[in-house]
């Protein structure tokens, strides 16, 4: 039997360039940072996770700097002298210690998850059952632009043959402003391409009423989360109203919040992210409920340089729910990563990596290069 006694946990900032500016309904950022997190044991292993949030705390509440502190003060500690390969177990004690921080916990959990993986010389996807699909289908998101720099952008992707779906950033607008700008784009490319959109909360239920539907008429495929977080009534009935899907993020961060979805009938489908819900033991939670309900999983992310996207891959990879595809396109977004090899993406598709662990290797140089002083 395999022991791996956590001797240190460390965390260091990374902050990594974007290739482009990506603008959310709230903010709009040129780089993503990072929470790198290394968990060394006594046998000689070395597992990697990070904590990511998108953009800062606007999201999700916890902050890049926060999460640090967490780790270093609270979570690592808990961790020292303990057995890494006991996960649900070290789970439980971070819970006990440490009131909600799930994209903390998830980062730690993945470096857990790495470490046991690399002991055992097997990809993460074993220790979840095996692989289940060796290829993830990845819709390529953008910002809430213009029409016509969302329009070239897209044609671009489809000329080179990169992807074969988009999603929409909207709700920095007006709502009457933001759906005829796109409008605008599903009449240049609905019929070349798959178009859904992404609110992240920002309509109240009686906008989403209002326009909607003609975000459905003009050939947008899938809704992603119209409505604010709680707000699971309006959710529902906004399902009821669309012939699209509705798909939930913000709403679904715990199997609890899976299972009063799925209750309500408030979502087709729900988008899983490690962060969001904790780490890698809590999605495939949330993935059982979805799949009793008959509910589909969708692979979100949160900007994952190829540490987390690997991690990610890892897991849709395995899970039979995740039906719907996946957005990892978080290393395609930085203009520069630090792993040794990159991710391979090929046809619209991320190929789940087959390493062990979560499969990829630190670029010590350029952890250096791009470490926060």
């Amino acid at each position: 039997m395999t022991r791996l006694t956590v001797e240190s946990v460390n965390t260091a900032i990374i902050d990594l360039p974007l290739r482009r500016q990506h603008r959310f309904s709230s903010l709009t950022i040129d780089h993503q940072s990072y929470v790198l997190v290394r968990v060394r044991t006594a046998e000689g292993i070395e597992g990697i996770g990070e904590a990511v949030v998108p953009g800062g705390p606007w999201w999700g509440g916890e902050s890049i700097e926060g999460i640090k502190v967490a780790i270093d003060t609270y979570l690592g500690p808990c961790l020292t002298g303990r057995d890494a390969t006991q996960v649900e177990s070290l789970r439980r004690e971070m819970d006990r210690l440490v009131h909600g921080n799930p994209f903390a916990k998830a980062s730690v959990e993945m470096a857990l998850f790495d470490a046991w993986g690399k002991a055992l010389g097997v990809p993460v996807y074993d220790l979840f059952g095996g692989l289940y699909r060796e290829t993830i289908p990845v819709t390529w998101a953008l910002g809430a632009d213009d029409a016509k720099v969302v329009i070239d952008e897209i044609e671009g992707k489809l000329d080179a043959g990169l992807h074969a779906s988009f999603k929409l950033k909207m709700g920095a607008e007006a709502p009457a402003r933001d759906v005829a700008r796109v409008l605008d784009v599903t009449r240049a490319l609905a019929k070349r391409t798959s178009l859904r959109v992404d609110l992240n909360c920002a309509w109240d239920e009686l906008a989403a009423t209002r326009w909607l539907p003609e975000l459905e008429a003009g050939g947008i495929e899938l809704v992603e989360q119209p409505v604010p977080g709680w707000n699971v009534d309006a959710l529902a009935r906004l399902s009821a109203l669309l012939q699209i899907p509705i798909m939930a993020d913000e709403s679904v961060w715990s199997p609890q919040d899976a299972f009063s979805l799925a209750r309500a009938a408030a979502a087709d489908v729900f988008a899983l992210k490690i962060p969001k819900s904790g780490g890698l033991t809590m999605v495939r939670r949330v993935a059982d409920i979805a799949a009793a309900a008959g509910i589909g999983c969708h692979g979100g992310t949160t900007i994952e340089s190829s540490i987390g996207t690997a991690a990610s891959a890892q897991l849709y990879g395995a899970l039979p729910e995740v039906t719907e595809g996946s957005e990892l396109f978080g290393p395609l977004l930085l203009a520069d990563d630090v792993v040794a090899e990159g991710l391979e993406y090929r046809d619209g598709n991320l190929h789940v990596p087959s390493g062990p662990g979560i499969g990829v290797t630190l670029d010590e140089d350029k952890v250096r290069h791009y470490t926060r002083e």
